[in-house]
């Protein structure tokens, strides 16, 4: 009897849990912008006004550093949607889930079948953060800015 594991495994992982993102408004939203605007701060500048609170999930993965920036480019996805130009980063954690699969057994007659079952650990990245609006002409100093996350020129 052959298992063909992979195909059954990929679809494991899908239904696990895919990439998500949720908002609370806490502003008035403006027009859209393109996500390479968007900064990611420590804390907000002085004078910014508050849109929206984030939260995002990556997919199920195994923890990797891309998985973290996936959950915080998301963030920056959503916020540019609302037209906010930064992210106040409130915070980035995972969350871990083993993902079960079993492959079928059974009987007939004199002929049996034998099973499979394995446990995969996986997690997802979360981010959190507040969309905010930081006005034109606005002085922001430097060292509030994420640089990782900064827009890239």
């Amino acid at each position: 009897m052959t298992f063909r594991i992979a195909p059954v495994l990929v679809a494991a992982l899908l239904a696990a849990g895919c990439a998500s993102s949720s908002k609370v408004m806490l502003g008035q939203a403006r027009p859209a912008l393109d996500p390479a605007q968007v900064q990611v701060y420590r804390t907000a500048p002085a004078g910014s006004l508050e849109i929206a609170q984030l939260e995002s999930k990556s997919a199920v993965g195994f923890g990797t550093q891309g998985q973290t920036d996936a959950a915080v480019a998301r963030l920056k996805r959503e916020a540019a949607a609302l037209g906010a130009n930064g992210i106040v980063l409130l915070g980035v954690g995972s969350s871990g889930s083993p993902v079960g699969m079993s492959v079928g057994a059974g009987s007939y007659g004199r002929h049996s079948g034998g099973g499979l079952s394995m446990g995969i650990p996986t997690t997802q990245k979360q981010a959190a953060g507040v969309a905010i609006y930081v006005p034109p002409g606005t002085s922001v100093d430097p060292s509030l800015v994420v640089p990782d996350a900064a827009p890239k020129p």
